[in-house]
């Protein structure tokens, strides 16, 4: 596992052994780093981000590579943080980040709190808890979290459908890749 592009480019990421956690490959994260940034290279510069459900970081520290302003790495696994930690620490970055040890129902009220406004929300859920997708973005489509644009991006078994429509999310896209799929959702 690696950083694909940006300021870490091709640098290595630590992954997780024995645990329930299956990091976003390296493809299926190129592939939605290229639809985010597709006309617009900057199109990142200076955003918010939350990676809920973050595994060992990839997605939110590929965003910090490609110029995220700040990313909330949600995790509840103790393990789980700790690698995410020696990613961003064996990578020298030292601030733009926020790691939360919690669930993400509390952490998204926490964030809500703060009054965080998050251009991206990338989440990730363990396929076998499907369950956690709605509830996710259930809380997201009527929370307070989203800025003007936001952009939800959920990872998903491709066989599975999280659903169309969350409060004020709304499905846009969706884009098959392997054995995942990435769901695409706008505040509408």
């Amino acid at each position: 596992m690696r950083v694909i592009a940006g300021k870490f480019r091709s640098r290595p990421l630590r992954a997780l052994r024995d645990l329930d956690i299956r990091p976003t490959s390296d493809r299926l994260r190129e592939t939605l780093f290229d639809v985010l940034t597709a006309g617009n290279p900057q199109a990142l510069e200076g955003s918010i981000w939350i990676d809920l459900f973050a595994g060992t970081g990839a997605v939110g520290i590929e965003a910090l590579s490609r110029g995220a302003a700040t990313v909330y790495f949600v995790e509840s696994s103790k393990r789980a943080v700790e690698v995410i930690r020696e990613n961003l620490k064996s990578l020298g970055i030292d601030g733009g980040f926020q790691v939360l040890q919690q669930e993400s129902a509390r952490a998204v009220a926490a964030l809500e709190r703060q009054q965080v406004k998050a251009n991206f929300i990338f989440l990730d859920p363990p396929y076998q808890l499907q369950q956690e997708y709605a509830k996710a973005l259930e809380a997201l489509g009527g929370g307070s979290l989203l800025s003007e644009r936001a952009l939800v991006i959920a990872e998903h078994d491709k066989r599975f459908d999280p659903g169309e429509c969350f409060g004020r999310l709304r499905r846009t896209r969706r884009l098959a890749q392997g054995d995942a799929s990435l769901s695409f959702y706008r505040a509408g």
